[in-house]
């Protein structure tokens, strides 16, 4: 073996070993899940002394760009009679986003969209908010009064 080859492999023994899309997809999945599990967090914070509480159950959320097309998460629903908020994930992965959750109204058998929320969103790591009918980008930072306005259509 000459010297060259030898100081190849070294070089190349020290380069770390590329990512495979299935771990990375299932990193953004396990991530999405965690975020999902703090939003939940952040909304219950929100809604101390409203009498509210955020409801959970899982959801599948279809998405061709992952191992097996598919995989389980949890959404939130606040309620009050028969009028509710839904935040439902809807995809994985999209145009220059990672983890978009659809946020609907629903009113008996009304369902009225409210916008999106961005896990990650370009260079943000935060949570932003697009109303129906925009773009993911620039998107506006999901927050408590995003919240609130959201969630004011749950009282007549």
């Amino acid at each position: 073996m000459s010297v060259k080859s030898q100081f190849l492999d070294k070089l190349q023994a020290r380069q770390p070993a590329p990512v495979s899309s299935v771990s990375k997809s299932q990193a953004d999945i396990a991530e999405f899940r965690l975020r999902m599990a703090q939003l939940h967090e952040q909304m219950d914070a929100w809604l101390v002394g409203t009498g509210l509480n955020v409801e959970t159950h899982n959801t599948p959320v279809t998405d061709l760009l992952v191992e097996g097309g598919a995989f389980d998460i949890t959404a939130l629903v606040l309620r009050i009679d028969d009028r509710s908020v839904k935040f439902v994930p809807a995809f994985l992965y999209g145009q220059g986003v990672t983890g978009c959750v659809e946020a609907t109204f629903h009113n008996g058998g009304l369902v009225t969209p409210l916008g999106r929320l961005f896990m990650r969103s370009g260079t943000v790591s935060n949570w932003t908010f697009s109303p129906p009918g925009t773009l993911s980008c620039p998107g506006q930072r999901f927050d408590e009064s995003t919240f609130f306005n959201l969630i004011l259509a749950l009282l007549p």
